[in-house]
């Protein structure tokens, strides 16, 4: 059993989502195929986790799709390659007007889309 809102998984015998208060299914839809593959865009790349942390705040609070590339990497690598930010590509201008005016150290900056 399946909530259709949150995608959570339930065992046999419940019949509602305990977050969502919805009826359960017993299968979740198969995504669209626009939904099944979205490429991620490198927007910038930092050294600083200072602006690690300021990029993150500013992203969740307009819940912008997101990942660090080499954000859990060896900690022996620490300042030897620089994070990497990862946003959906239909994201990418959003990002990009959330983020500059933000004085940041960053070492690459996308501003143009090809």
């Amino acid at each position: 059993m399946f909530c259709p809102n949150c995608g959570s998984e339930y065992r046999l015998g419940f019949t509602k989502c305990s977050d969502c208060d919805v009826d359960l299914v017993d299968q979740l839809p198969s995504p669209s195929p626009e939904e099944q593959y979205i490429d991620y865009k490198a927007v910038l790349e930092t050294y600083n986790p200072a602006d690690v942390a300021l990029i993150k705040s500013v992203l969740d609070a307009e819940e912008i799709t997101y990942y660090f590339l080499g954000e859990y990497s060896s900690p022996y690598m620490y300042n030897a390659i620089p994070l990497r930010l990862m946003i959906f590509e239909d994201q990418v201008e959003h990002t990009l007007t959330s983020l500059k005016d933000l004085n940041l150290s960053v070492t690459y900056f996308d501003e143009n889309e090809e």
